[in-house]
């Protein structure tokens, strides 16, 4: 196939072209020319005025439901709506059924990978029962590109040091959402005003602070690597940039929605907004989007979580964690503050989780290989069931118009075209 871009500007810092508006002809999933002018007998043609072109996005942490639950999800739909969404790479957890703890498995997730390359996560525990190590070394070799129990933090102290010592012989990385679940457990929200309000058991931020703590204590011991994925309060802010000044090897992500919302948005017991970590207060999120302005959280990890209708529609009490957000992370991110750059989002979607996985970083330059998404952060659409690329559709922005559209996202020889 032959594309011709037709005045980009290039987001690539990688690049002679960054920060121009150049034309840019792609054939056969290769960047042919990079030009002011190109013409072509031919092929495709997009005017994209207003428009940038970037390396493809990455995501760390995202759940496809497949196997076990493709009533939620499956790896096509999950895949249909990461590429929607502006994403090339997508890294799976391992909460599946069977869960992704065994070479059979990691391979399973990796040969589906089209567009989009799939990365799976392995378990740091057997079968996620947080007792035994599982056998992470043989997972590496088969393709997993970093280790967690997903949703289930690991609670156990001398398992977790046993994990990070041994993935230091082939310099891996945990990924560990900050909870301890024997004081978060009894939680649905929050722990603060609202909740009193609302009469709802609260979460309390030392759930978070206290695994947290324990896990920079034990990072500081084994010299290792962790990322943090899915930070919510100030503490974890303040916590990990010192951490950071201590020279230790650890790295931090945040949701689009914890820089979005704030608890106040469960006000009316909505149950799409009800996600694990939850969403804090308002000081909290204000905090989030200091750390994304100084540099202490590295990237933006979506989170997203699908659940079908019934687990959703019932008792608050009762409905299922979780939020879609990967076709809708641009206008999400362009909606969270003004002092926040295009260039520094880009980054935090490109070259932060690429770093933080070891993953190559593609760059936008003549016979390159095109790993790349094309977006338009002033054009309007409405996400709805026409729109929608998942299977499920517990996000808050749903028959909602939203600013900021991806108008195609190219990789492996692969094209994904907004028409």
């Amino acid at each position: 196939m032959q594309l011709l871009l037709k005045k980009v500007t290039v987001v690539s810092p990688g690049s002679k072209y960054h920060l121009k508006k150049k034309d840019i002809l792609i054939q056969n999933g290769l960047i042919e020319k990079i030009a002011d002018s190109i013409n072509i007998n031919g092929g495709k043609v997009i005017d994209l005025k207003n428009s940038y072109i970037s390396a493809g996005w990455v995501d760390l942490f995202a759940d496809f439901c497949d196997p076990g639950y493709e009533h939620k999800e499956t790896i096509e739909s999950g895949s249909n709506a990461a590429s929607a969404g502006g994403y090339t790479d997508v890294c799976l957890v391992p909460n599946t059924n069977p869960v992704t703890s065994t070479k059979s498995q990691v391979e399973y997730i990796r040969y589906k990978s089209g567009l989009v390359n799939l990365h799976p996560i392995g378990t740091v525990s057997k079968n996620l029962e947080g007792k035994d190590l599982s056998e992470m070394y043989d997972m590496k070799l088969s393709g997993a590109v970093a280790f967690s129990d997903g949703k289930k933090p690991v609670q156990h102290g001398g398992l977790m040091m046993k994990a990070l010592q041994y993935i230091k012989t082939f310099d891996g990385v945990i990924i560990e959402i900050p909870e301890d679940t024997s004081i978060a457990k009894i939680g649905l929200m929050n722990e603060g005003i609202v909740s009193t309000q609302l009469g709802i058991q609260g979460k309390a931020t030392i759930a978070e602070s206290i695994h947290l703590h324990r896990n920079i204590e034990l990072l500081q011991y084994t010299q290792s690597k962790l990322h943090i994925t899915g930070i919510s309060t100030k503490k974890s802010v303040d916590m990990i940039r010192q951490a950071k000044k201590q020279g230790l090897q650890i790295t931090c992500s945040v949701t689009p929605y914890h820089l979005l919302y704030t608890d106040a948005s469960l006000s009316n017991y909505n149950s799409i907004f009800k996600v694990n970590p939850p969403l804090r207060s308002e000081e909290d999120r204000k905090a989030l989007i200091k750390g994304i302005e100084d540099g202490t959280i590295d990237c933006i990890a979506s989170h997203h979580f699908p659940q079908d209708w019934d687990a959703k529609q019932v008792e608050f009490e009762y409905a299922n964690d979780g939020m879609i957000s990967l076709q809708t992370m641009l206008p999400m991110l362009l909606s969270v503050s003004d002092k926040i750059s295009i260039e520094q989002w880009i980054h935090l979607l490109t070259d932060g989780p690429r770093s933080i996985l070891g993953l190559p970083k593609p760059i936008i330059a003549e016979k390159e290989a095109a790993c790349v998404t094309i977006f338009n952060p002033t054009l309007k659409w409405t996400y709805n069931d026409i729109s929608n690329q998942s299977k499920s559709a517990n996000s808050p922005l749903w028959n909602q118009e939203l600013t900021g559209k991806v108008l195609a996202t190219i990789n492996n020889k692969h094209y994904f075209i907004h028409e």
